[in-house]
């Protein structure tokens, strides 16, 4: 597919302000806030109004009353203007401007895209509905959308389950300019092929978040059952205990981080029982295969699908299966994933590969080694996760960086200097300081950049100098931030910032 002149040039001016050469599932469009900023922002002023950036009501995409009531609740309880204007912006932003409801079959469809890329990652889909979740059993809409959504999640993984992004038409070649001639199996209908274990296990976490808020059996059907079948089977294939397996995935990019070595297949490893994965949430091929944060959340996810395979259906047979997988990757985990911290403890290492090679990192995207808790893939009170997380936001993770602006977690993906507001918001998750938490709180409402809303990244020492102005799983997640202060911490939301 050809792209436009225009974009092309704006593509090429994003990567000069983001330090990107070529665009991907991240980057396209990734300056165009910063560069509309940089000329039509006059002193913030736009800012300082706090007027709604939500669209008008006859123009937004999913209107759910459970979440307009909830915005209203919970607004109302936040003393400092910005962060309830920041709060009103972000939490409906999916369902806002990026929910695609409709029916097949005379049942609900959902289709969900990620913002500013016309296409449904697993991860971010169900991401971006979590948020929602608690409040489905109030609205039959809500569960409706939800019902579509997990449904229309199975039709993708039986299609391919090793993609990690799709595209409305189950038919249509991929329109993402990227993924045109990648040396891999590409099916009609699927996005992009870049195998990572968190797509799966999203999946799987939404299914249970569903299925334990609203006990409503309708989306757990035969379809479902044989996806969620086959997900667990591809975490089995690719433990690779009797070879490589089927998936393999090449790109020709300027970015190493976009294509597999080893004819496509990732780098050597030891089978010790765990999941290999080709890429990281962050769309990143890994450096070693093993990726501890996907795996630990696979632990987590393979047990709440057996959950959901044993209370929806009566499938013992199912669940079994999952939970032995389950046990197996936490027994691997224990024995293979754990690395000295440098002062005498011990800590999840970030990749390894079976040999005794391993980083310890973090990155952004969750899971990360930082957002185990979030996920559920730990316990925030867990001691084992609370030393990795403090070891991953110190100077001892390469992507942890600190400038005038705020401190926080980026990656790779995106480069040097360039702090993902996520990583700020799972760090004031994480803490039950009130002082971690309003510094958190601060840096957010400093480095939105004047736009309202949160950023993929901004840079460290300049929060107008960002990437994505319309990145939904981000805005969704700051929404859950100030739920979840609503819940344990609501003296800081009556505070001023």
């Amino acid at each position: 597919m050809g792209r436009p002149q225009g974009r092309r040039a704006l593509l090429d001016e994003c990567g000069k302000v983001s330090g990107i050469g070529t665009p991907d599932r991240r980057t396209v469009l990734a300056g165009a806030g910063a560069l509309a900023l940089s000329t039509a922002l006059p002193a913030e002023a736009s800012a300082q109004a706090f007027v709604s950036k939500r669209p008008p009501a006859g123009q937004r995409r999913f209107i759910s009353k459970a979440v307009e009531a909830e915005i209203r609740r919970v607004k109302a309880k936040v003393a400092d203007p910005e962060l309830a204007w920041l709060f009103e912006n972000c939490y409906p932003n999916t369902l806002d401007t990026t929910v695609e409801a409709s029916t097949l079959a005379g049942r609900p469809d959902t289709f969900i895209i990620t913002g500013d890329i016309n296409a449904m990652w697993l991860r971010d889909s169900s991401a971006q509905a979590q948020t929602y979740v608690h409040l489905a059993a109030r609205d039959a809409d809500l569960r409706r959308l939800f019902q579509g959504l997990i449904q229309r999640q199975a039709r993708c993984i039986l299609l391919d389950p090793y993609a990690n992004a799709y595209m409305k038409d189950p038919a249509a070649k991929s329109n993402l300019e990227w993924s045109q001639v990648d040396d891999t199996e590409m099916k009609p209908g699927v996005a992009e092929r870049k195998w990572e274990i968190d797509s799966l296990c999203y999946t799987m976490r939404i299914a249970h978040a569903y299925w334990t808020n609203t006990r409503d059996k309708t989306p757990f059907d035969d379809t479902w059952s044989r996806a969620a079948r086959l997900a667990v089977a591809t975490f089995r294939v690719q433990q690779r205990k009797d070879g490589p397996g089927p998936y393999h995935f090449q790109r020709k990019a300027a970015a190493p981080t976009d294509s597999l070595p080893m004819a496509g297949f990732g780098a050597p490893t030891r089978k010790v029982g765990l999941i290999h994965s080709g890429f990281r949430p962050s769309d990143d091929a890994c450096v070693y295969p093993f990726l501890i944060p996907s795996n630990l959340f696979a632990v987590s996810a393979l047990r709440k699908v057996a959950q959901v395979h044993r209370e929806t259906r009566g499938d013992d047979a199912a669940a079994v299966e999952a939970e032995a997988l389950a046990t197996e990757v936490d027994a691997a985990l224990r024995a293979h994933a754990l690395v000295p911290d440098g002062q005498g403890g011990q800590v999840w290492a970030y990749e390894i590969d079976g040999f005794g090679n391993w980083i310890f990192m973090d990155d952004a995207n969750v899971p990360s080694l930082s957002g185990l808790a979030l996920i559920g893939a730990a316990a925030r009170e867990d001691a084992l996760f609370r030393r990795t997380a403090a070891l991953a936001w110190s100077a001892r993770n390469p992507y942890f960086f600190a400038g005038t602006a705020a401190q926080g977690i980026g990656g790779p993906h995106i480069g040097q200097d360039m702090i993902w507001p996520m990583s700020i918001i799972t760090h004031a998750m994480n803490s039950d300081d009130d002082a971690v938490i309003r510094q958190c709180l601060s840096w957010l409402k400093a480095t939105h950049g004047g736009t309202g809303f949160m950023h993929e990244s901004f840079n460290k020492d300049d929060p107008k100098t960002f990437t994505r102005s319309w990145f939904a799983w981000a805005n969704g997640l700051f929404g859950d931030l100030i739920l979840d202060l609503e819940r344990r911490k609501p003296a800081l939301l009556a505070q001023q910032y």
